[in-house]
This record gives C-alpha cells, sequence and structure tokens, in this order.
C-alpha cells in the first residue's frame, strides 16, 4: 500500500505544514493538529501509522501525551517521534523515557533524517503487521449480498482444504451480527463481551482455549453482537488489539465486516493480507461497491489485495459479470451460480453448504475460491 497515515502535532502552523509538504510529497497521507489534546483525539480517532510531535507544547507536554498515547491500546503501539527546537540532553532522555521512539532535533537536516526515521518506524511497524496468521477481511457496500454466509462457508473450506491450519472467525458485523445464527450458535460469548474484557486478558493464549468451538462447522468462532442496543456499546478502539491477538495462535483469520465502512474498521482493511469485496447483481449494489472501492482506494489499498465476488444471491437477474466489472473498474474474480432454495435451507440447518450439498456446483466454487484466497493471501504476504 502506497503512504502511510502520519499525524503532525505542533502548536507552530509554519512548521507544521513545511513538514507536512515533505511528507506528503513522499506519498504519505497527513493528519495536523495544533495542541496537544487535540493530537490526542485524533490519534485515538484516526489511528495514524506513525506520530511526529514537538514536546514543547502549551497545553500538554511531550512526556503527559507519550504516557498517555502508550496508556491507551489504539495506539500503545504507534510509533511516537519528537520534532523539537529544544536540543538539551534531559529533555531527549526525558521524553525518550515517556515513551517517544525517536528525538530529533530541528536543523537543516531534520527533514532528510525525518524522512528516514518515518520509513524505518514503519517498516518496522509493517513486518510486526505481517507476523501471525494470514488476515482476511470480508465486506460489502450494501446489505443483503450473503457475505456472511460466504464467510463462513469459506473459512469452512479453508479448514478442510488444510486440515493442519487452525482457522478462526471474527463476526464484526454492527448493529448485529449474522453468523451466529448462520452456524446455530447460541451462547454467551461475542465481540462485545471479549472488548469489555481489559486487554491483559485477551491474550492470544486465551483465543487459543477459550474461543468457540462449533459442532458443524470446523473453525473457531468469535460471534457478533447479539443485539442492536448491545451492539451500540462496543468498545470500538479494541477491535484491532482483539484481532492482532487472534492472529497469533490461528492461521487464518477471517473477519466479516458486512457493510461497515467506519473509522475502526479502515484500519482492519488497510492492514488486512487480503480483502474480499462481496457484490450482488442489482445495480444499486454494483454502484455502491463503485464507491467503496474507490474509497479504500484512496487510502493505499491497492486492487492487487482485493478478491472480488459476484454474488447471485436473490436471484437470476441483474448485471453479468462483464458488466459489474465495467462499472466497478475491478477484476471480479469468482461469479457465485444462483443457489435458489438451497442456501437459505443449509443456513436454516445451520450447516455447511458443502455439507449439506455436496454436489452442488456451489460447492464447487466455493473450494476453488477458498484455495485462490489462501494462494493470494500468502503471495501478497511476502511481497
Amino acid at each position: 500500500m502506497a503512504g502511510n497515515k502520519i499525524l503532525i502535532v505542533d502548536a507552530d502552523i509554519a512548521s507544521r505544514d513545511f513538514v507536512a509538504a515533505a511528507l506528503q510529497k513522499d506519498g504519505h497521507h497527513i493528519l495536523q493538529a495544533a495542541s496537544g489534546r487535540g493530537g490526542l483525539i485524533l490519534a485515538w480517532r484516526d489511528r495514524p501509522e506513525v506520530i511526529i510531535m514537538d514536546p514543547v507544547m502549551a497545553d500538554l507536554k511531550g512526556e503527559e501525551f507519550a504516557t498517555r498515547l502508550r496508556s491507551d491500546a489504539r495506539t500503545a503501539r504507534v510509533p511516537l517521534i519528537a520534532l523539537s527546537s529544544d536540543s538539551r540532553s534531559v529533555r531527549i532522555r526525558s521524553c525518550m523515557d515517556a515513551g517517544f521512539n525517536e528525538y530529533l532535533v530541528k536543523t537543516a537536516q531534520a527533514i532528510p533524517a525525518l524522512i528516514e526515521t518515518v520509513g524505518r518506524l514503519c517498516s518496522d511497524t509493517a513486518a510486526a503487521i505481517k507476523e501471525g496468521g494470514l488476515l482476511i477481511v470480508f465486506l460489502s457496500a450494501k446489505g443483503g449480498t450473503g457475505t456472511s454466509s460466504l464467510c463462513a462457508n469459506i473459512a469452512t473450506n479453508i479448514a478442510h482444504n488444510q486440515p493442519e491450519a487452525r482457522v478462526a472467525v471474527a463476526d464484526i458485523v454492527l448493529p448485529i451480527g449474522s453468523i451466529a445464527e448462520i452456524v446455530g450458535y447460541e451462547g454467551d460469548q461475542n465481540i462485545i463481551t471479549i472488548a469489555d474484557m481489559p486487554a491483559s486478558e485477551t491474550t492470544p493464549e486465551f483465543f487459543r482455549e477459550h474461543l468457540t468451538a462449533l459442532a458443524n462447522w470446523p473453525f473457531r468462532l468469535l460471534a457478533g453482537s447479539s443485539d442492536p442496543e448491545n451492539g451500540n456499546q462496543l468498545k470500538v478502539g479494541r477491535i484491532g488489539d482483539i484481532a492482532n491477538a487472534l492472529k497469533a495462535p490461528y492461521d487464518f483469520v477471517l473477519l466479516d465486516l458486512g457493510r461497515s465502512l467506519s473509522r475502526f474498521s479502515l484500519p482492519l482493511i488497510e492492514h488486512a493480507d487480503l480483502i474480499v469485496m462481496v457484490v450482488s447483481t442489482d445495480l444499486s449494489a454494483v454502484r455502491l461497491t463503485k464507491t467503496v472501492w474507490e474509497y479504500i482506494h484512496s487510502k493505499g489499498v491497492q486492487a492487487s489485495s482485493i478478491y472480488t465476488i459476484l454474488n447471485r444471491a436473490v436471484g437470476l437477474e441483474g448485471l453479468s459479470k462483464t458488466e459489474a466489472e465495467k462499472i466497478i473498474g475491478l477484476e471480479i474474480k469468482m461469479a457465485m451460480p444462483y443457489l435458489g432454495s438451497n442456501f437459505s435451507l443449509a443456513n436454516n440447518q445451520h450447516q455447511p453448504i458443502a455439507s449439506k450439498f455436496p454436489q452442488d456446483t456451489a460447492s464447487i466454487v466455493l473450494k476453488e475460491a477458498a484455495q485462490q484466497m489462501v494462494s493470494m493471501a500468502r503471495r501478497l504476504r511476502i511481497e
């Protein structure tokens, strides 16, 4: 993905704009804040990959800014660079002790040094993101496209194709999840209850031992919100950490985002190994998919990371694969055949399509799609 999201916190607008221009020229996306408190708000809301701060601020000392940043799970690991005119060794030591990763003094050589430092820290962060299992996110631009069913059935095929692999599915569709209903899960554990737990408890070991096992489905499930009221109480700042913790004990983590495109889901999309976009054949869904694609592309997501599925969820009518491709501007990797009542019957009986209708064309297509997704995700991981 091209460029990184960088937050610059500096009370001096001229200095802020100068640094922003240099980093934008280097291909990065820039956020700016004129105060320490404003910087914290942007850091927690927009989740930048790097934060550059002048620790000499009127409202919030750099050391306090760093301490508050590091004490919040949303920003605990974000690289933090000090860029300041204060060159005193005591201030440098104070900032580094508080949690800054680097301290640069504003000199004639500051910008080249800053660009090098940003590149190095971003590379380190990217390497950390690439650790653990492959992350595959499922999203759609419109409801009713069968995204959750496809996510559950693709996960099943990945597990069947690679019986040695550990597969997890997390339902992050809001305000109410849908995978629990498909797989027949009625337990109390879900994304809301997990996000309410302290970060110190939701460790990789916790997810390895306590994520829900299912009777008919060969993956572990983190169910979605059980009702809209609970969904509105979700601590969205925990989602990124939960996803990272899941990647440690599982070889494949599939996240069902549904049509949730927001400040908490965008980082998941940006950091995924593969993005599965599900689109139905009606014109409005195809046009909305084009809008979603153009938006995430503007954030640095490349077409090579997208696996687009055209799903005839409601009937044989609608646009063809070629027509949908022309509108969206993306290659459609797989077109699902219309399953008629079979799809609903399998879902209502809480069974995978491949188990209920093993000879159906859709079962063959799903198996092939799962193989292609795994191959793409692995290739993208090492590129």
